[in-house]
């Protein structure tokens, strides 16, 4: 692969830490501690920790029973999603104002493209200067990697951290790349990295040599993917903000109703559908939006922001609570929808601090049996009257 002129300027950005930095801006006394965030009880799971506890062997989804063994003397807390949510925000709306286009990929991290900025002000610079705006006006420690796509420049930032950045030009792709082991590169799990550590690969150069058609044989079509961010090659493009895809559902009623109990069944149902695909797709949402059109085809809308999450009974609370603010008229209904916007990428581990690990495991258990026999095939008690006369 020839690297030509013309490259893009692909800025990754993460937070480092975050949940633990965002703990330590609230209590200075938990800097230089081994902290854990996640569940409180012995039967929760780790959903973040500090460099300090990660010394000990401490990693995201370790059980909190052995992370205590561990490390005896780690601070644990049970985390504050909501508390979160706000920074997250805080640090997107600081680089809302600053950058041409970017996206946020998940609560802590954003990717920016700043493609031209060179000609007229330069790219370390400016990104320099930004990391400094947030790590000045949040307090929270970031780190950066800038390259020519979103694929080295997330590997850059991972070589930066903590608290560090790191430019890797065009013509250092392959310098930076080739020595750094496969487990480097996104998208390779465990068992993706066991299948090619047993094929004798163990570093990105090797991979980066390996015949595409070996790749795509051993691994089908991600092998391909794989082996062109082994050789640096990644044309994702930073996705805007307002373009990233919202997951709604609206229901048109055969006949304009009030009904109080086909209203909520019908409600709970819609939820339930969109949460089952925002777990698919692997995304959380931040903000819940409920729509009403009158029978007249007055359409009255109200939304709210929520803590990043992917739970139905969290969307479904939120949802019933804007239905009832909204529905004041008391008038034929034609049409109910509810959407869910500002989506990140993001799995429930983010929420293994406000729910049992027993919760996070039936709602896996549920999603795999709509997958299988369909989306009514597991369903909330309330709606099995309505899905018997639908």
């Amino acid at each position: 692969m020839v690297l030509g002129s013309g490259e893009k300027s692909i800025i990754h950005l993460d937070l480092d830490t975050f949940f633990v930095s965002v703990e330590r801006l609230i209590n200075s006394r938990l800097a230089g501690k081994p902290v854990i965030i996640g569940g409180a009880s012995d039967r929760g799971v780790v959903a973040s920790c500090s460099y300090e506890a990660r010394q000990y062997g401490i990693h995201s989804a370790m059980p909190i029973r052995m992370a205590r063994q561990l490390c005896a003397d780690a601070v644990i807390l049970r985390g504050d999603m909501d508390l979160y949510s706000r920074y997250s925000n805080l640090v997107t709306n600081i680089i809302a104002a600053s950058a041409p286009l970017y996206e946020k990929a998940s609560v802590d991290e954003h990717y920016i493209d700043i493609t031209g900025m060179d000609r007229f002000y330069g790219s370390l610079k400016w990104t320099q200067e930004l990391r400094r705006k947030i790590i000045s006006e949040t307090g929270l420690p970031i780190s950066f990697g800038l390259s020519i796509n979103k694929t080295v420049s997330k590997i850059a930032t991972g070589e930066a951290k903590p608290n560090g950045e790191k430019q890797v030009p065009a013509e250092g792709v392959r310098f930076f790349l080739h020595p750094l082991p496969i487990s480097k590169i996104p998208m390779i799990g465990e068992k993706t990295f066991h299948l090619l550590r047993s094929m004798g690969i163990a570093t990105i150069g090797t991979l980066s040599l390996i015949p595409v058609e070996m790749m795509e044989k051993v691994l089908g079509r991600n092998g391909i993917v794989i082996w062109k961010k082994a050789n640096g090659i990644d044309p994702t493009p930073v996705i805007p903000c307002w373009e990233q895809k919202s997951i709604s559902s609206e229901r048109t009623f055969d006949r304009d109703t009030t009904d109080p109990a086909l209203l909520n069944n019908t409600l709970v149902g819609m939820v339930e559908k969109i949460t089952c695909e925002l777990r698919k797709e692997q995304k959380l949402t931040s903000c819940v939006t409920v729509k009403i059109r009158y029978s007249n085809f007055d359409t009255h809308t109200l939304q709210k922001r929520i803590p990043y999450t992917s739970f139905d009974h969290k969307l479904i609370e939120t949802a019933k609570e804007l239905f009832k603010r909204l529905y004041q008229r008391r008038m034929l209904i034609r049409l109910l929808g509810v959407k869910f916007s500002h989506l990140v990428h993001g799995t429930p581990q983010l929420n293994l601090f406000e729910d049992t690990p027993e919760m996070v495991k039936l709602y896996q258990a549920i999603d795999r049996m709509r997958m299988r026999y369909g989306r009514n095939s597991v369903t909330r008690a309330v709606r099995i009257g309505e899905q018997a006369v639908s």
